[in-house]
Formats: C-alpha cells, structure tokens, sequence
C-alpha cells in the first residue's frame, strides 16, 4: 500500500514538473496612459508613460505609433515630439496581446495674435499665428522681431469702406529670421491660397520707409501681395507710391543708407514687382521668385540709390523681366544703381508682357552692372540694353557695365499668344530676333554684351540642354506662372551649363558684398563667392 502511494506521489511531481514557464507566467490584462489628451505647440515635446495592469505582467512589451507623423511623432520611449497644426492619435499596443492598448489624443496648435493693427514692436514668439486686422506699423526708431514659425495671416477683406489693401509700414527695424524647417510666412487665410487669386492683390506687402535703417527676410515666405494703391494707402500717404497708378510689391526699401538682407526665402504670387528697392545696400541670395506681376513687374527692380548683390536666386516666370535695373530718380541724394547679379537661374520669363518688353535682364538709365554666369532658360529675349553709353542719367546702360558669359537654352514649344506669332513664337526666336534693344556691337564693330555667352542654336537644341535634375525644359508651358516644388534647378552630371562660364573672379567680376559684407541685426552677412558655372544649381 505504501508502496502504490509513493508512486502516486512520484506521478504528480512528474505531471507538474513538466509544465512550462508560459504556463505560470503572469499575463497582462490592461493598459492605461498617462494622459488621454494633449494640446502641444509646435516644436514642443511631452512624455507619456503607461501603467500596466497587472504590474507584475511578464510581457509589457508595447509599439508607439502616432496616426499622423506630419502632425507629432512618437519614439520607443513614448517622447512625443510635436511637429505642426494639426490632430494626431498616439497608440501604444501590446506586443503579447494585439487587443490590449491606450491612446492619447494629441493636438498641435499655435498661439494665436488677433485683431492687430496700428503700431506694433517687440517679439512675435516663434510658432505664434498672428492675424492682421488692419495697417500695422513699425514705428521709427523701434523694433519688431519675428521668431521662426510665425504665420503672419492678413485679412484681405482690407481696411475701411473702401477695403484698402493692407499694408505693413516699417519707419524702424524688422528682423524676420525663420529656419530652413520651420518658416516665417506671410500670407492670407489657407483657404483664399488658389490659383485665382495668384494676382487678385489681397494685401500690401512690407514697405520699408527712407527711415527704416535695417530688414531681414531669413527663410521666409511672402505671397498674395500686389493691392492696389488708393488715396489712403499708407505708402500713398507716405509719398512713397501713386494713388491709382501703383500696385505694391511683396518688399520695398527706401533708405539710401538702409542695409537689407533677403535670403533663402520666398516671394512668390503677386500683381507687382517681388522686389523694388529705391535705396540701401542689398543682399539678395538663394530665393525662389515666382510668378510675380500680372501685367507688368520684375522679380527684382533696382532704382537709384542703391548698392546690391544679387546670387544664387531661382526666378520662375516674372511677368517681364528677372532683373531691371536702372539709375531712374538718380539725384545727388541718389547715386547711380549699383548691381552685380551673378549665378541666377532665370526661367520662362517675359511671355506675359504684351508687346516687346520682357526676358532675363534689361539694363538701362546709366545703370552700373555686372551681369555673368547666369542661365536664362525658356525667357523671352536675351538681355536688353537700349543704348550703352558714357556715364549719364540722361543716357543708356554706363557703358563700364558687364553683361557676357550668361547662357541662353531655348526648349522646343511655343507661345500661346497671337502677339508673338512668328517673330517670338519660341524662346530661340526670341534670342536671335532683330531687337533694338539688343545692344551687341561697339561703333569699332566690337562685341560688347554677351560676346562670350552661349546661346542655343535652336528651338529644343539639345547641345544646351541643362539637363535639371527635374524640370520639363521643352514641357512646361511658356506662360505657367505656378511654381511646382518638385522641380530641381540642380543639374546633372555632364550637363553644358558646368564648363565655359567665367572664372576669373577679379575686380568688377565679383559681388560688392561677398569679402566685407555688413551687419544686420548684429550679424555679419555676406555675398557667396561666384562660380565658374551657368546658373544657381551645382551638379548633383
């Protein structure tokens, strides 16, 4: 008997010693979060922690996962890390139990300015969306701040009874210095952004006065500019523009010893110029200009009174010309325009002038300038100097001004407006057309503009391809003013634009600002150095 119960005994130990470790674990039934929801401003960050039920739970193993990365994201930790505006789900899922989760509803907003008009100064704290009511003004001798991420909104419902466009005045100092990630824009509400309104001019841009010493527009963004300019406009009242003849660009300046810097920026969608300057010293580098002017208007025009450097800038279909410069209202106040604007890439530009106006370049009025290694692609004409003559303000371009080593491609498709058939129907045409304004021949028979300069043999020749790492050279229609961010002005390996240009970068071959540059806001700023190739884009 004895012996049968030992057995028994020797039986059980064996049946439960031959149970696994899984058998006798401790399984998770449940998962909480610290929050349910969350409301983070962009750039902000916060950690959720998990409560795991019961605590003793073997296998706590969990994956995060936010619904919408672009929104805030989330790592192994549970950091959530807000990125822009926006609704997002943070999930936390049991490995073990695919059931078994906690979520947190997170919502990514900005401070928010209302209502603001009149005289305004300070800081915009970065991330804060500032909604203008009506004309604001940087007085003189004060300061505004704009941090990184602010999103300038303006009402394009306008000012009074007679919905004046709104304008943002500037007689002290505006400092707007975004970042390549986070940008400063001005605009107008998301849902007035449509082709539509491109050139409807729902606001006034920023006017810098003859008091205003100093501007930055650092990764920037400004578009919808363009309003028309009415009897109480305040840069009408400020005798800066003409009650029913003017419209106002996205950024003007007015102080002959004002220093402004524009830089990796965007000025894109307006009725007028992008950018008129009538007085200081001018760093404008690395910009997208696009689709600026409606019936008339320039990326960049330069007037008397003004020392500028001009490098490195897209400029997508500007209504008529990339660059006008001119020494217009020159007087012993204003001294004659002084440009050098090298390694731009100037595209489409000049089909929708009427007329014979419109291209790359037109030098005129005793302007001084040194125009090389850009690339014109698609434009309208080659550079335009009317006459080139000894320095003069009632003259033509100062003949000690040089405009050569630029490269002209032509694609293949032609212009859609009756007044270009058949003298301009193709950009080659264009290029070789017989222009008054084309001013190539000294009175000694000499080449003086563009002697070395490379210029398409044909419509579509395919010698002076660029070969973009993405752009439709011989696709995109002539008169397409949207900008489409996906192209690449880079160019490819091989490609003509990279060997030919000039490379001796001595004395008026050079920019004014890119040894000393100056101080903005405390900070030195300089010119890049030019480089011996066609354009703004390097070989990828």
């Amino acid at each position: 008997m004895k012996r049968k119960i030992f057995m028994s005994l020797i039986a059980v130990v064996a049946i439960l010693t031959s149970c696994s470790n899984d058998d006798l674990a401790t399984e998770l039934a449940g998962i909480t979060m610290s929050k349910t929801s969350v409301t983070l401003k962009p750039e902000t960050s916060e950690t959720l922690t998990l409560t795991f039920y019961p605590d003793n739970a073997d296998d706590k193993r969990v994956t995060w996962v936010s619904s919408d990365p672009s929104v805030a994201t989330v790592n192994d930790k549970g950091l959530v890390e807000a990125v822009a505006p926006g609704n997002t789900v943070i999930t936390a899922r049991s490995v073990a139990f695919y059931s078994l989760k906690a979520s947190c509803d997170v919502t990514v907003s900005r401070e928010s300015l209302n209502n603001v008009s009149g005289e305004v100064e300070g800081v915009w704290a970065r991330n804060t969306t500032v909604n203008i009511s009506g004309h604001i003004t940087v007085a003189k001798g004060k300061t505004l701040v704009i941090e990184e991420g602010c999103n300038v909104i303006f009402d394009d419902n306008g000012v009074g009874a007679s919905h004046t466009g709104i304008e943002f005045m500037v007689y002290g100092n505006l400092y707007c210095k975004g970042t390549s990630d986070n940008t400063i824009l001005f605009s107008v509400a998301p849902g007035k952004r449509t082709k539509e309104n491109i050139f409807a001019g729902l606001w006034g841009g920023i006017i810098a006065t003859a008091d205003c010493e100093e501007m930055l527009f650092e990764n920037v963004i400004i578009e919808y500019t363009g309003a028309d300019c009415v009897a109480d406009s305040p840069s009408v009242l400020a005798g800066i523009y003409t009650a029913g003849g003017d419209q106002t660009p996205h950024i003007t300046t007015n102080n002959v010893n004002g220093k402004y810097v524009i830089t990796n920026s965007t000025l894109r969608y307006g009725r007028s110029d992008a950018v008129y300057l009538m007085g200081g010293q001018v760093i404008i580098t690395n910009n997208i200009f696009a689709g600026n002017g409606e019936t008339g208007g320039e990326a960049i025009n330069v007037k008397a009174g003004c020392k500028v450097d001009a490098a490195y800038n897209v400029m997508f279909s500007p209504n008529t010309n990339g660059f006008k410069i001119s020494s217009s209202g020159e007087s012993p106040e204003r001294q004659q325009v002084l440009v050098r604007a090298y390694n731009n890439t100037i595209v489409n530009s000049g089909w929708r002038r009427d007329g014979v106006k419109g291209g790359g370049v037109y030098l005129e009025k005793n302007a001084l300038a040194s125009i090389f290694n850009n690339l014109h692609v698609n434009c309208k004409f080659m550079a335009m100097t009317p006459s080139w003559d000894s320095p003069s303000t009632s003259g033509g371009a100062d003949q000690n001004s040089i405009v050569d080593y630029n490269f002209y491609c032509s694609g293949s498709q032609e212009s859609p407006f009756t007044q270009d058939n058949p003298t301009t129907l193709t950009a080659y045409a264009g290029y070789t057309s017989s222009n008054k304004n084309y001013w190539h021949e000294g009175k000694n028979g000499t080449t003086i503009v563009d002697e070395h300069s490379v210029v398409a043999a044909s419509a579509g020749d395919v010698n002076t391809d660029p070969k973009f790492v993405s752009f439709g050279l011989n696709t995109v229609a002539l008169d397409t003013y949207e900008y489409d961010n996906s192209w690449d002005f880079s160019v490819q390996s091989g490609s003509p634009v990279l060997t030919g240009a000039r490379s001796d970068f001595s004395g008026a071959w050079n920019g004014y600002f890119t040894s000393t540059g100056f101080s903005v806001n405390g900070s030195d700023y300089k010119t890049p150095a030019p480089s011996a190739v066609f354009g703004a884009g390097n070989a990828k």
